[in-house]
């Protein structure tokens, strides 16, 4: 199959568009190198710099023909959304209207959508929380991920559109941008021997799942799961003082962290219930923390890296 990721230069849209191609699929991979990284893009897929509400891209749908469409280009900045909602908005509602209407336009098979469990739900009162729990967003970024999957569900309500809708816990892991993500940015500050900054006391928690078991997902749903939403999380909760201290420990350092006021937007306590896509798919999270977190390390920490 033709499969055209977005945000393919991304942590997680780079480590996808490897495993299909070595699966034996064509990878095309759209990216603005925003946030991503050429390092990241794998020579073998075919690669377009642009927007997605570039106009272009739709000749990119009328010479490439893709059969599949998996989506993870997005703005993803919390405090970005909350301080420019309208940019928000542009980045991840329109521009992923866009791309539905030509996925329909050109008889793509299925849609892929990398949307967010981590702030999607709010703060749940009963963790870990479930599908079916009720969606109660804080920022902007959670609201517009959900006006997507509303999109969608439209979509396939009303010209049978296929579409399997992921709801990420925080993904980490090797490739991710250093300013993006608690575990990238803590790695980074401690490696340079420097304290990181942790908001509010440091009981807030979340769920982190390893890039490796979310690319694991979307190889499952390319075929299955159709028209479902799926949690790809752990369902443990991991809090911030926790996290900083099995990074301390992988890397061999003593430190204190800084403390700060508690950013608003941001949501208290997550973690997300996995037996839905379990159940259907047999998925379920493989690499614990600790074993992440020094794969990350030994990432970052390469000698042709530069923190």
């Amino acid at each position: 199959m033709k499969i055209l990721v977005t945000g393919g230069a991304g942590v997680i849209g780079s480590h996808i568009a490897d495993r299909l191609l070595e699966l034996g699929h064509e990878v095309v991979i759209v990216d603005n190198l925003s946030t991503g990284f050429p390092t990241n893009l794998n020579p073998r897929a075919t690669f377009y710099k642009m927007n997605l509400l570039d106009c272009e891209l739709a000749e990119v749908f009328h010479q490439e023909q893709p059969d599949i469409v998996s989506h993870h280009a997005a703005q993803v900045d919390v405090r970005k959304a909350l301080a420019n909602p309208y940019f928000d908005a542009q980045q991840n509602i329109m521009a992923s209207i866009r791309l539905i209407e030509l996925c329909r336009k050109n008889e793509v098979k299925k849609f892929i959508f990398a949307s967010t469990g981590g702030a999607i739900y709010g703060n749940p009162a009963r963790l870990p929380v479930d599908e079916d729990y009720p969606v109660r967003p804080l920022s902007p970024y959670g609201i517009s991920k959900h006006a997507v999957e509303l999109y969608l569900n439209s979509a396939y309500a009303n010209f049978g559109f296929n579409y399997t809708i992921l709801r990420y816990a925080n993904v980490y892991g090797p490739r991710q941008n250093l300013n993006a993500g608690v575990i990238s940015v803590f790695t980074e500050l401690v490696l340079k021997g420097k304290p990181p900054t942790i908001f509010g006391d440091g009981g807030s928690t979340r769920d982190y799942v390893f890039v490796e078991d979310a690319v694991k997902a979307n190889l499952l749903v390319l075929d299955a799961g159709d028209g479902q939403i799926y949690n790809i999380g752990t369902g443990r909760q991991t809090s911030l003082i926790e996290l900083f201290i099995k990074l301390k420990a992988a890397i061999g350092i003593e430190m204190e962290a800084i403390y700060a006021p508690q950013r608003i937007g941001e949501v208290d306590k997550i973690a997300l219930k996995y037996e839905k896509i379990q159940g259907d798919l047999g998925w379920s999270p493989t690499v614990s923390l600790e074993d992440g977190l020094e794969r990350t390390i030994r990432y970052y920490h390469a000698p042709n890296f530069e923190v």
